[in-house]
């Protein structure tokens, strides 16, 4: 999923766009509620994408010995953390 997800951001950077990508909606902030930002800040979400399927990785074979059901319940969450992170971050992309 991790994988997948980060195909799916980087065949929506555009490297020509000069004008920034939209990387935050805050509801709180009205007609300004989206702030931009460069592809760095969108790299951040792939970034994110690695270190979840890392951590859900490890803790999931750190637990395994003890609560075989426990381990797969971390990777089931972990699955649907990046699912939420793949549609947030395509939502975000689009709406450049």
């Amino acid at each position: 999923m991790a994988t997948v997800s980060t195909i799916l951001i980087l065949l929506r950077i555009d490297s020509g766009q000069t004008d920034g990508y939209i990387v935050q909606y805050r509801a709180n902030l009205g007609i300004s509620a989206f702030e931009t930002g460069s592809l760095l800040d969108v790299s951040s979400f792939i970034v994110f994408l690695f270190v979840v399927l890392a951590f859900h990785a490890v803790l999931s074979m750190r637990i395994y010995h003890v609560r075989r059901h426990a381990a797969i319940a971390i990777l089931g969450l972990g699955v649907l953390l990046l699912t939420l992170s793949a549609v947030v971050s395509n939502a975000l992309l689009v709406l450049r």
